[in-house]
Parts: C-alpha cells; sequence; structure tokens
C-alpha cells in the first residue's frame, strides 16, 4: 500500500486524542499520524508524544482549516485521510474509504446518517447544503460538510490555495474536486458523540454558513446562481412596467432600475464565471 498519512486537526482535544491515537495505531501501524494542535491549552502535545505520533502545533488557533492546510503540506504520505481528533469518527472505517479510493476515485467521504447530525438544526442544514451542492454539479452529494474523508495527495494538495481557514474546507475541497472532474464517492458510517464541548457557536457560526450557501454556488459554476437572480430582476422590472404602465400609463424609475440590476448581476455572473475557470486552469 502507498504509504498513508492520517491527519487530525484538534483544539483542546487531549481527552478524546487519549482514547483515539492508540486505536488508530494499532490499527495502521505503518501509517503516519499528524495531530495539528491548533493552539490547544490543554495536554495535546503531551497525549500526542506518549502516544508516538507527531504533533504541530500552532502559537494561537489559526482554524480547522489552516490546521488541514498546515497538515497537508506537512505529510509525506501519497494518500491522506482526514479525521476529527474528537472522537466522532470510527478508526475501522479507514479501512472502507480507502477500499472505496481503491476502485478509481480520488476522494471519498464518510457519510453520515440523519443519527449521526449533532442536533436536528445541523441535520436540517447539512441536508440544504447536500440538495444544493447535487443540484448545482448534477451528481448525488450525501454529505458536503463531512470532515472524514480519504483523498489522494497529489490531487488535494492541488487546491490547498483556494481552502479557507475556518469550517468550511470540506465544502471547498468537495466543490473543488467536482469542479476539476476528479471522482468523488461516498461511504456510510456511523458519527459517535464528540467528546467535550463543540467549536461551533450557533449565531457565530450560522451567519458563516450561510455564506457557505453562496460559496457552494461560486466555487462550481457562478453562473447557475447569477442567473436566476438575474432573470428574477428582470421580472420584477416588468411586472413593475405592466403595473404603473396600466394605472399611470407611464414607465417609471422602479422598473428601470431592476431592469439595470438585471443586467448588473448577469455581468457579474459572467465574470465571476471566467475567474472562476482560470482559478481551477491547470497547466499542462
Amino acid at each position: 500500500m502507498n504509504r498513508l498519512s492520517i491527519i487530525l486537526p484538534a483544539k483542546n482535544e487531549a481527552p478524546a486524542l487519549a482514547a483515539l491515537l492508540p486505536r488508530l495505531r494499532a490499527i495502521h501501524p505503518d501509517a503516519e499520524i499528524i495531530v495539528v494542535d491548533d493552539g490547544s491549552t490543554d495536554d495535546t502535545r503531551g497525549i500526542c508524544q506518549s502516544s508516538g505520533v507527531t504533533c504541530l502545533s500552532s502559537p494561537y488557533s489559526m482554524g480547522n482549516g489552516a490546521a488541514i492546510k498546515r497538515g497537508a503540506r506537512a505529510a509525506t504520505g501519497e494518500l491522506f485521510v482526514f479525521m476529527d481528533g474528537d472522537g466522532q469518527h470510527d478508526p475501522a472505517d479507514i479501512a472502507r474509504l480507502l477500499e472505496k479510493l481503491g476502485q478509481d476515485y480520488d476522494m471519498v467521504v464518510g457519510a453520515r446518517d440523519w443519527s449521526s447530525q449533532a442536533g436536528v438544526g445541523r441535520g436540517l442544514a447539512n441536508t440544504l447544503y447536500n440538495w444544493l451542492a447535487t443540484h448545482m454539479t448534477g451528481h448525488p452529494v450525501q454529505d458536503l460538510t463531512s470532515g472524514f474523508r480519504a483523498v489522494r495527495a497529489d490531487k488535494f494538495r492541488e487546491f490547498i490555495h483556494l481552502l479557507p481557514n475556518g469550517f468550511s474546507y470540506p465544502t471547498t475541497s468537495t466543490m473543488a474536486f467536482f469542479r476539476s472532474a476528479y471522482p468523488v464517492a461516498y461511504v456510510p458510517i456511523k458519527a459517535a458523540q464528540r467528546v467535550g464541548k463543540s467549536h461551533i457557536k450557533p449565531v457565530r457560526d450560522g451567519l458563516r454558513f450561510l455564506l457557505i450557501i453562496f460559496k457552494i454556488a461560486t466555487l462550481y459554476s457562478p453562473l447557475k446562481l447569477f442567473v436566476p437572480a438575474s432573470g428574477v430582476f428582470f421580472l420584477l422590472g416588468c411586472a413593475n412596467y405592466v403595473w404603473t404602465f396600466v394605472h399611470s400609463g407611464r414607465l417609471t424609475n422602479g422598473s428601470t432600475l431592476m431592469w439595470s440590476a438585471a443586467v448588473i448581476v448577469f455581468l457579474i455572473g459572467l465574470v465571476s464565471e471566467q475567474i472562476t475557470a482560470l482559478t481551477y486552469r491547470r497547466d499542462a
């Protein structure tokens, strides 16, 4: 087997790591295991040292995505497995992801079922993300935000510069693989309850996740977002014109503004589409 690198971003996850790392080492004794300590204030480094795994420590918290990027740059394996350090993901599932990856896929994602979602709100939000991503890509997306995935290192490194420093690296990487026509597959998994308290804040991160919806569209095909929005403005302008013509016999500034907005939104989408194409351009 090609050398395997298992990368775990962790922030104050020492209790979970104490149980997880020995299991990982027992199941994959030859794998390179890297824990990226994202500014932890607990004994994460000590746990890693006692377990015989590599620990990359940051002097302050830079974000989950930043930890993923740092781990991917340091890893030497040809295959990467990303998993959370909070105990949600079962190390025994890694073999299933790798087996699927060996069937000519470039990314395999562990897809959680409804019972594995962290609350009804998160479950509904993830269902919305999956539906939107499926609509945008034309391929079934079973779990857009799962952090448990196996990828080919050379393919993943092509998109490191696109990954945000925050929590939406799974979304970005999945859409980037679809956009570049790299095969993506899903393997159903059961995710356990995390050990300790979640770092996600419902209000703050709810607004940020709302932006993910727009990012999904712009990462894959901006025109699929901007053309419908342009059409809405155009139809509103037409409706307003009909109303004012019937009642006042004239064309108002409102209709003109909405038609102008339709043209502007369409042109923004067109430019965004060209930028997206350049972003994913691969030089021969």
